[in-house]
């Protein structure tokens, strides 16, 4: 069997989005240049405003409030951000053509004006944000999407037999293995919470929380949970990761908890790891999904 590589250690909002922001205070109360911003939450926007952008200090704005946990300091978020240049408008940068970007909530992660503008804000929100020029870079307009950490789903009735899963307040999980209970000899794909987001299509990347433990002893060998990790991105059904992976996430929707039972075959059987003979199980939540999808990869000898 080839080699495959280790795994490394909300829906949108239907609703248009219009923001005046005529008169829109810095911290100082100083009025801001008047800022204008259209579309969906997990769309790209769109800004107007009169170029090139006078810029004093800088200020942002919520467009629309979410309705998540909070974002809180030294904490992941994930966000989908557009951003551009307000002495031409031109394009900075943005993520929603590709993946969004995990970080950590602390000024020295993202810069004290970011952080400013998104602490204490709900996932689920829309933020504008405006800057001045600094060292490094132009005066900027951006807007910030917030999008969960964790599944968001509704609940789903689980068959027995099968793996125990608690979440934490957070929603890390952890993992029971059932006792007397041999190992499954197929891959089990067994929903927990069921997202209503796009469905995962093969040759799409996406963002995911996870932790693996061992059948064996429940012992956890990979995670994304924990003191300073974040949601991390991974192509599906090309052959790069887990073959459990590539079958069961595929048509499984974003917002999801997924329960994977993988025999080795399923997993790093064939391989000269020490998870080779091992049965794994993972529990995935699945976050984002972008790309356009394309023929599935299949494994080969």
């Amino acid at each position: 069997m080839r080699r495959r590589t280790a795994l490394a250690a909300s829906g949108a909002v239907s609703v248009t989005l219009v923001a005046g922001l005529l008169g829109g205070c810095g911290p100082d109360g100083a009025p801001q240049t008047e800022v204008t911003v259209t579309g969906e939450y997990g769309a790209v926007p769109e800004l107007e405003y009169d170029k090139p952008l006078e810029v004093s200090e800088a200020w942002s704005e919520l467009l629309w409030e979410g309705q998540g946990p909070v974002l809180r300091e030294d904490e992941p978020v994930l966000v989908d951000f557009y951003a551009e240049d307000g002495r031409d408008g031109s394009l900075v940068n943005e993520t929603y053509t590709s993946d969004p970007k995990p970080h950590m909530l602390s000024p020295e992660s993202v810069s004290v004006e970011i952080f400013e503008a998104l602490v204490g804000r709900p996932v689920g929100s829309r933020v504008l944000h405006v800057v001045p020029e600094g060292p490094t870079y132009p005066r900027t307009v951006a807007v910030y999407d917030i999008l969960p950490t964790r599944a968001d789903g509704e609940p789903v009735e689980v068959r027995e037999g099968l793996p125990e899963v608690e979440l934490a307040d957070d929603g890390a999980p952890s993992v029971t293995i059932p006792e007397d209970v041999d190992p499954p000899q197929e891959l089990v794909v067994q929903p927990l919470l069921r997202g209503t987001g796009e469905q995962v299509s093969p040759g799409q990347v996406v963002t995911v929380q996870y932790t693996g433990v061992t059948w064996s002893d429940g012992e956890v060998f990979d995670t994304t949970w924990g003191n300073g990790k974040l949601p991390a991105p991974f192509p599906i059904a090309v052959g790069l990761v887990v073959p459990a992976w590539d079958e069961g996430l595929v048509e499984q929707t974003v917002g999801s908890q997924v329960l994977l039972v993988a025999p080795p075959q399923w997993g790093y059987g064939g391989t000269e790891t020490e998870l080779a003979d091992e049965t794994l199980v993972f529990v995935v939540d699945i976050l984002a999904v972008r790309g356009e999808p394309r023929d599935r990869v299949e494994p080969t000898e």
